[in-house]
């Protein structure tokens, strides 16, 4: 198989951005896309962009228009996004698009740029931030096929990367759908339209702040009990911890028995207060962390699901300013619903249902990408 330089079969176009304070540069009919507008794709095609220039904007920023069946590709914040646009477009100076001569095919080249992404994100160079040079995209080495053969490589990968769209679409629904459930069901926990009985969740269960051993005495440290912290918070079960506590730092530690709901509650952004987990053995965890210990008035899957539809729960109990901060005594007066415990168990009956569901979806997808991947690397070594 040839393998020739980049700039031998492709035009290197940068793209440019019009000075913002200037309004007959902007709302014009000239699509103009940014590395926000590639990250946002669920395919490989480019429509629509979420802001356009005037023919005035193209011509101050230096920008050009590309034709439609180009390969736009992010030289800058980040390396490596690909997209294939369907209509003339312009874009931010964030790109190094890619115009196809008669010898390459754009579906070819765009499955071949997004296998490539280590290797590009590697050829970026800069003192603020890493960006591909046009010269370096120039002279990047691609393998070039007789056009039919790429034409062919190119169907066969856009079949497989559709499967795992629509497999990735199913997957977005299934968990829209357990939200749908849980507001169906009990309305929305923050306005309480629906009336369901709620209570400060500290008088319907126990909340227990995390703590951290002294780091100065190693006796602490161990493999007798893990160690929890933020990071292992956000799915539905907590994640195993790296660090672990000795006999000696359990004695010293807090612990949350099987079943509790923890709680990230001292994050480095607002955002990420409120993410929660709930723990399938006993763990000890951080003080950025309060436990809500099993309660016979409270399913902890039911819980879990509350705050995932309304993080805000947490999130307004915060007074950490640009960080965030809850303290325990703020988190136990958190309003939460708390129907009937018989309610609460048909609730998690159901969304049982959809998680299994989503599992097998999520089985399915992982599949996808290994058979993806394998392709990948049969059609650009000449297997395929």
């Amino acid at each position: 198989m040839r393998v020739v330089p980049l700039g031998e079969v492709a035009r290197v176009v940068s793209g440019g951005t019009p000075k913002t304070g200037v309004a007959e540069y902007w709302d014009g009919d000239i699509r103009w896309a940014t590395p926000t507008d590639l990250s946002r794709l669920n395919g490989p095609q480019i429509i629509e962009t979420a802001r356009t220039i005037t023919a005035a904007g193209l011509a101050s920023s230096g920008a050009t228009v590309l034709p439609a069946g180009s390969v736009l590709l992010s030289s800058r914040a980040p390396i490596g996004y690909v997209a294939i646009n369907t209509v003339p477009m312009a874009t931010n100076q964030g790109f190094k698009s890619l115009v196809p001569g008669p010898e390459l095919d754009a579906g070819f080249l765009y499955h071949w740029l997004r296998s490539k992404t280590s290797y590009l994100k590697a050829l970026g160079n800069g003192a603020t931030f890493a960006e591909i040079s046009k010269r370096t995209a120039e002279r990047i080495l691609v393998p070039l096929p007789p056009t039919k053969e790429q034409h062919r490589i190119a169907s066969i990968l856009d079949a497989a990367d559709e499967i795992r769209s629509k497999r990735k679409a199913v997957r977005e629904h299934l968990d829209s759908l357990s939200d749908a459930l849980f507001h169906q069901a009990f309305g929305d926990p923050l306005s309480n339209r629906a009336a369901t009985p709620s209570r400060p969740l500290g008088s319907v269960a126990q909340v227990l702040t995390g703590n951290s051993p002294s780091r100065q005495d190693p006796e602490n440290f161990g493999n007798d009990i893990e160690w929890i912290k933020s990071g292992n918070l956000g799915g539905p079960i907590a994640t195993r911890a790296e660090e672990g506590l000795s006999e000696v730092g359990r004695r010293r530690a807090r612990i949350a028995p099987k079943g509790s709901v923890l709680v990230t509650c001292i994050a480095g952004s607002p955002t990420s207060i409120g993410k929660a987990s709930i723990v399938d053995r006993d763990v000890a965890f951080n003080q950025q962390i309060n436990a809500v210990l099993p309660s016979a008035k409270l399913h902890p899957e039911f819980l879990l699901a509350q705050l995932r539809v309304a993080p805000t729960l947490v999130r307004q109990k915060s007074t950490g300013g640009m960080k965030g901060l809850v303290s325990k005594s703020a988190f136990e007066t958190i309003e939460v619903l708390v129907p009937a415990i018989e309610a609460q168990e048909a609730f998690v009956s159901r969304k049982n249902l959809v998680d299994a569901a989503r599992a097998a979806v999520q089985r399915a997808l992982a599949a996808d990408d290994e058979l993806f991947a394998s392709l990948q690397s049969r059609a650009f070594s000449g297997k395929l």
